[in-house]
């Protein structure tokens, strides 16, 4: 970073969002980082309408909510129109507008032909934010793919099925590596066989379906997984 010339306008960053001087306005703050590179006043008023500061910009940051907080520091990395961003939990502290504004944002910025990277432990966030996944644990890469390949790839890929038969379906589909259970809202869930081949075997044996549904390993299954033996700290469930 600091081998750059202008490395605002090379890689904008959020790491530490309140690492700012408490007794300036948000304005005034972006307008001194601003200064460093010769980026015009109208780029501050721009980043701080993208980031929804307009009613607060005149105000001093020492003041701010821990979300007000989270999008002065998204302005500060999007303020040299960069080609790369690094967020670090850029979400932490905003409501449920702002969790919907930065994923919205984040994936508008990549659709530009932008990287950004982004650091989080929200799985659920991450899992419709990110097209691609690297996973660490204790200083080793665990996992580098895109999402699809690291959830079909990782934990069991089941079915669920709802039917007026279950007993004949369990029949038609058996074999040594399929496995049935039932669910407690009545569905049946099924591993060892693909949705296809369970369609095919339903359609033959004339069992009527009203649900046939794959679904795949979420992200946080994966990650648990993946991370089971490389996490610092583990905490036990009392049984």
């Amino acid at each position: 970073y600091a081998e750059h010339r202008d490395p605002l306008h090379q890689v904008g960053s959020l790491l530490e969002a309140k690492a700012v001087h408490t007794g300036r306005s948000a304005y005034n703050h972006l307008l001194a980082l601003a200064a460093t590179h010769s980026i015009p006043k109208s780029r501050v008023h721009e980043v701080i309408e993208m980031t929804g500061l307009e009613n607060v910009a005149s105000k001093r940051v020492g003041g701010f909510s821990l979300g007000m907080g989270q999008r002065l520091g998204i302005a500060v990395a999007l303020l040299g129109d960069p080609q790369t961003l690094i967020l670090d939990e850029p979400v932490n502290g905003l409501d449920p507008d702002g969790v919907l504004w930065v994923r919205h944002l984040t994936r508008h910025l990549a659709a530009q032909g932008r990287t950004v990277f982004l650091s989080s432990h929200l799985m659920s966030e991450m899992s419709v934010t990110a097209d691609h996944v690297i996973i660490l644990g204790r200083g080793k890469v665990l996992a580098d793919a895109s999402m699809d390949d690291l959830t079909s790839r990782v934990g069991t890929t089941r079915v669920t099925v709802r039917t007026p038969s279950p007993d004949l379906l369990a029949s038609a589909i058996a074999g040594p590596e399929v496995g049935v259970t039932g669910t407690p809202d009545g569905a049946l869930s099924i591993t060892g066989i693909d949705a296809t081949r369970i369609g095919e075997a339903a359609f033959h044996a004339g069992v009527l379906l009203h649900e046939l549904t794959p679904v795949k390993a979420s992200l946080e299954q994966a990650y648990l997984e993946l991370t089971q033996d490389d996490v610092e700290y583990r905490s036990e469930v009392a049984a």
